[in-house]
């Protein structure tokens, strides 16, 4: 069984589309989506599909087959389309640019034929980008700083380009709490207000600072060309559709209790993170798109998936009946590893524009397990 067939997994899918938002806006629109295999792009192009609005979703990805195998349901529908590539090389769409017989939204707008105010034709239209294409764990960020920055910063060049050229309606920038850096004990809670710390002169700092300044690009774009972007800060996420090769501590538990083996934790456990479930993070991105503000910045945390790092692997080992071992990490990974020891969001400038959360910490790691469990788990 693959994930995505899984009932409970259906219900996340079904639960984010049944959600009470404007969705009329979304219908006959065009996505373009990087990262598209990826954790949470992945779920959103699921939900997407589940509202049948005549939504054109361009995925962006490096892997082809892994992504055929992910979105068979979808191939060879022609409202998708697989666009693989690297980001950082430039974004080359010739379908999106040479449309001959379709006009995006005409439905919505009687003046949708009309060039558009840039003189861009409308039939070269993408609505809306969401760039998440991104190193988001510590192998990633010590194996490949280089990769880790560049996809932050010039693929987040690159669409900002593609989105001004072609009449881009709103650009979302999956950006992060790392950027927040280090709590130097003057908050309890990061709000989007909140400058952290960060020792830029590391290697692990190409993460978070690739994220701040790619956050500084799209207001770039605001001022100077007019974007319209807003900026989701996601916490941790997780869930089913979590990469295999994900070396995040959350998604190793997961592995290991899905798995049916002890979690190994490879520090005392004493670090407290916000998390979210990736129906919720999804959630939180629509949310963001349809009544975020231009240029500000939306924490995506809940105070039920706030949890210290020790009583996260208790959680799955006491579901899959193992027992927590630690363990010291390798040089590699301990690289890679973030030195924040509390980073809670507050999120209440989210929750102002009408989201909450679904999920707890406790239901998203059974309910990702119990997925995870009675599927076909690959990187697709």
């Amino acid at each position: 069984m693959k994930i995505y067939d899984h009932e409970l997994y259906k219900e996340d899918v079904a639960y984010v589309a049944g959600l009470a938002i404007d969705w009329e806006r979304l219908r006959n629109k065009a996505f373009l989506i990087s990262g598209a295999s990826g954790n949470i792009a992945s779920f959103l192009i699921d939900v997407l599909w589940a509202k049948d609005l005549g939504i054109k979703i361009y995925a962006l990805g490096r892997n082809e087959q892994k992504a055929k195998e992910r979105f068979a349901e979808y191939w060879d529908d022609d409202n998708f389309v697989f666009v693989a590539g690297d980001i950082n090389r430039g974004i080359n769409l010739p379908e999106a640019s040479d449309i001959a017989d379709e006009t995006f939204g005409a439905e919505n707008d009687p003046d949708k034929n009309e060039k558009l105010s840039d003189g861009v034709s409308d039939k070269r239209r993408i609505d809306y980008i969401f760039h998440a294409a991104s190193n988001t764990h510590p192998k990633a960020y010590s194996s490949d700083p280089i990769g880790t920055i560049t996809t932050n910063m010039l693929g987040t060049y690159h669409l900002l380009e593609y989105g001004a050229a072609h009449g881009c309606e709103r650009f979302l920038f999956a950006s992060s709490v790392e950027i927040y850096g280090e709590n130097r004990g003057d908050a309890e809670t990061f709000d989007e207000s909140y400058l952290g710390y960060i020792d830029c002169n590391t290697m692990r700092a190409g993460y978070p600072e690739s994220k701040r300044c790619g956050e500084a690009l799209c207001q770039a774009y605001i001022a100077q060309k007019g974007m319209d972007v807003v900026i989701p800060r996601l916490s941790r996420t997780y869930g089913p559709t979590l990469l295999s090769t994900d070396t995040k501590a959350i998604s190793q538990f997961i592995h290991k209790g899905v798995a049916g083996e002890d979690i190994i934790l490879k520090s005392e456990g004493n670090q407290l993170y916000s998390y979210s479930y990736v129906a919720d993070a999804v959630s939180a991105l629509l949310y963001c798109l349809l009544y975020g503000e231009c240029g500000q910045a939306y924490n995506v945390a809940d105070p039920g998936s706030d949890i210290a790092l020790k009583d996260l692997a208790r959680i799955v080992a006491d579901y899959a009946g193992r027992q927590v071992v630690f363990e010291l990490p390798d040089a590699k990974e301990a690289a890679g590893y973030s030195t924040a020891t509390k980073a809670v969001l507050d999120a209440a400038k989210l929750r102002s524009l009408g989201w909450t959360a679904h999920y707890d910490m406790k239901n998203g790691l059974i309910r990702t397990i119990a997925i995870l469990r009675d599927s076909n788990h690959t990187d697709a």
